[in-house]
């Protein structure tokens, strides 16, 4: 595949990682799936964002750094493509959305120390979905704590994804998830494989998913 480091972004419950997951056994590659039931803080950030949402972000910003720093640095060996189900700059995203100003302008200092150090993806594929279908993606994968999630937040993260998209004009297919279904559609995965054959300018390209 002529994209050796891919990226699959979405906000939560859009579907990246299971996207993720079926492109690193397609073209025998090398997953890099977030650990977030790791974090000890996840749970009570749910309970109370004011007091746990900068340990929970330092916490993934420590772990996302460390996952892709060894994975990256190691990918010669087992050769083929690597696919993460996160990009590094969502810390900055989830920060921004999540921390007070004094905070956020302490982890930035933190994040611009690491992200230097982490390659950009050869591709960003974004996964884009309505509200409604992300809330009742979360409803039905039923982790406890994420049934406490609003339409809100989703939206504060959805802005915090499509603005940065916009200011940064690297490699981007987005994909409209409103109907997907990666794992029970085959035609649809092929679609996305299909794109993937394509080779794309910096910038945004668009998929849609029937």
């Amino acid at each position: 595949m002529q994209y050796q480091f891919i990226s699959v972004e979405g906000n939560i419950g859009s579907g990246k990682t299971t996207l993720a997951a079926m492109l690193a056994d397609h073209f025998n590659g090398k997953p890099v799936l977030e650990q977030f039931a790791e974090n000890p803080f996840l749970a009570r950030f749910y309970e109370d964002p004011q007091q746990f949402a900068f340990p929970l972000e330092l916490f993934f910003l420590a772990e996302r750094y460390k996952q892709l720093k060894d994975t990256l640095q190691t990918r010669d060996i087992f050769g083929g493509a690597v696919i993460s189900d996160y990009l590094f700059t969502k810390s900055l995203l989830f920060a921004r959305v999540n921390l007070p100003e004094e905070e956020y302008r302490i982890y930035q200092k933190l994040f611009d120390i690491l992200s230097p150090q982490i390659v950009q993806p050869d591709l960003l594929i974004y996964l884009h979905a309505p509200l409604a279908r992300l809330m009742d993606n979360i409803r039905k994968r039923n982790r406890s704590y994420e049934q406490k999630i609003t339409p809100e937040y989703l939206f504060n993260l959805q802005e915090a994804y499509v603005q940065y998209i916009k200011q940064h004009h690297f490699r981007t297919l987005v994909i409209d998830v409103a109907k997907a279904d990666f794992a029970g559609n085959p035609t649809q995965f092929g679609a996305i494989l299909d794109a993937l054959e394509r080779t794309y300018d910096e910038g945004q390209h668009y998929l849609g998913l029937e």
